[in-house]
C-alpha cells in the first residue's frame, strides 16, 4: 500500500507538473511574465529568483520578492504536482506589456493549450521509450513492421462469453493459454485448429494464470451444424520492442491512436448520458486510479510506463473540454471574445469558472465515493 501511494503521488506529479511547465514555457516565449512557477503547492517551503540586478536571490516561506524581480522558482509544502502563476492571467494589469490579459487571442489561445499539449508530447515520450525497452500488446505477428523485435510471444485470453463452456470451467481473462492437449500453444491459430479438430469432445487446457499452472477440461458447444466453440475471445500478444528512430515513430501512431480512443470514449459517454442511457464505461476517481497504479505496479514497470502515458493523455482531453474552471473552458471565453470582438466581463467569466469548478469538485467526491464502494464493498 506504502509503495502504490508513493508512485501514484510520483506518477500525479509527472503529469500536473508538465502540464503547468507548457504553461509556463509558452508565456515566457509570448512575452508574458510568469510570477512564479513552483513544484507541489502552496504554501512555500523555499524558493529562488533573480532580483532587479540579475542576481540569484533565496526567499524562505511565503516572504514577499523585491518588485519588478524575475520569477521565482519554488519548492511547496503539498508535494504533488506544481503550478504557475501567470501575471494578468485573471484579467488585472491588462495596461502592462508582459501581462497575459494584455496580449492578443492567439497568443493567449496557444498559452492555455500549451499544458494540453505538453501532456500529449509527454505520453509520446513515454510510450517511445516504452517501445525501445519492449511494450506488451495485442499483434498480428504476420504482419509486424520490419526491424520489430518481438519476445515472449503467448496466446492470451480477452474475453470470456457469458453462458460459455469456458466460464462454467472456470477460464478467466487475462489467463494465458500455453497448452492443449499436453501440446504447446504457439499462436492463436494453434488453438484454434485444435478445437476444431477435437474428437472425443473434451478438451484439456493448460492456462498460467499469475505465473500459476493450471488444467481446465472443457466440453465445446457445437453450433450452426459442426462448428465447435468454448466461448472465448482470445488474441496474440508478444512484447515488441524497435530500434530509437522507429520506436520515435511508432510511438507517433500509438499516441495518436490513444488519443482517438480516448475522444470516442468521452464522447459515447456525453452522448449516452444525454439521451438517457447511462454511462457505458467506469469512470474512475483519485482512490480508483490509485488502485489501478498499485495493480500496475505489480505487474511490472513496464506496464506502470503504459498506464502513466494513458493517463497523460486522458488528462489532455479532459483539459480540453469546453467546460469552466479547465483550459477549454477558458478557450470557450476567448473564442466568445474574438466572435464579440470584446472580451466577456471579468466578473461574469469569474462566475462560470467558479462554478464549474464547484461542479468538478462534486463530480470528484461522487466518483471517489463510488472507487471506495467498488474497492472496499
Amino acid at each position: 500500500m506504502f509503495i502504490t501511494i508513493i508512485v501514484f503521488v510520483l506518477v500525479l506529479s509527472l503529469l500536473v507538473f508538465v502540464h503547468e511547465f507548457g504553461h509556463y514555457f509558452s508565456a515566457r516565449r509570448l512575452g508574458v511574465k510568469s510570477e512564479e512557477f513552483g513544484f507541489g503547492f502552496p504554501p512555500r517551503i523555499f524558493g529562488i529568483y533573480k532580483n532587479k540586478e540579475g542576481k540569484w536571490t533565496k526567499v524562505w516561506g511565503n516572504k514577499k520578492v523585491e518588485d519588478n524581480s524575475d520569477t521565482i522558482y519554488s519548492i511547496n509544502s503539498i508535494i504533488v504536482g506544481g503550478f504557475v502563476k501567470i501575471k494578468g492571467q485573471d484579467g488585472e494589469d491588462k495596461e502592462m506589456s508582459d501581462s497575459f490579459s494584455s496580449k492578443k487571442i492567439w497568443k493567449r489561445a496557444v498559452i492555455l493549450a500549451s499544458g494540453v499539449f505538453m501532456n500529449i508530447v509527454l505520453a509520446w515520450v513515454i510510450i517511445s521509450a516504452g517501445f525501445m525497452i519492449g511494450f506488451p500488446q495485442s499483434v498480428d505477428l504476420d504482419n509486424l513492421p520490419a526491424g520489430a523485435k518481438v519476445k515472449n510471444s503467448q496466446v492470451k485470453i480477452a474475453q470470456v462469453l457469458n453462458d460459455s463452456p469456458a466460464l462454467e470451467a472456470g477460464l478467466k481473462s487475462s489467463d494465458v493459454i500455453v497448452g492443449i492437449e499436453g501440446q504447446t500453444v504457439r499462436s492463436s491459430d494453434d488453438v484454434v485448429k485444435f478445437i476444431e479438430e477435437d474428437q472425443d469432445n473434451n478438451i484439456l487446457l493448460t492456462i498460467n494464470r499469475s505465473n500459476e499452472i493450471k488444467e481446465f477440461n472443457i466440453v465445446p458447444k457445437v453450433q450452426d451444424g459442426d462448428k465447435k466453440i468454448i466461448g472465448i475471445a482470445f488474441s496474440d500478444t508478444a512484447t515488441i520492442s524497435y530500434t530509437w528512430y522507429q520506436s520515435l515513430w511508432e510511438g507517433v501512431k500509438m499516441t495518436g491512436q490513444l488519443l482517438w480512443a480516448i475522444v470516442y470514449a468521452f464522447y459515447d459517454l456525453i452522448r449516452n448520458l444525454i439521451i438517457g442511457q447511462g454511462a457505458t464505461v467506469e469512470v474512475a476517481g483519485p482512490i480508483g486510479i490509485a488502485d489501478l497504479t498499485g495493480q500496475m505496479v505489480q505487474m511490472g514497470f513496464i506496464y506502470l510506463l503504459q498506464f502513466t502515458a494513458l493517463l497523460s493523455l486522458n488528462l489532455a482531453i479532459i483539459n480540453i473540454l469546453p467546460f469552466p474552471a479547465l483550459d477549454g473552458g477558458r478557450l470557450l471565453f476567448l473564442l466568445i471574445e474574438k466572435i464579440k470582438g470584446k472580451p466577456v466581463k471579468q466578473e461574469v467569466e469569474a462566475v462560470f469558472h467558479n462554478i464549474g469548478f464547484i461542479l468538478l469538485m462534486a463530480l470528484v467526491v461522487w466518483v471517489t465515493f463510488k472507487d471506495i464502494i467498488n474497492i472496499f464493498g
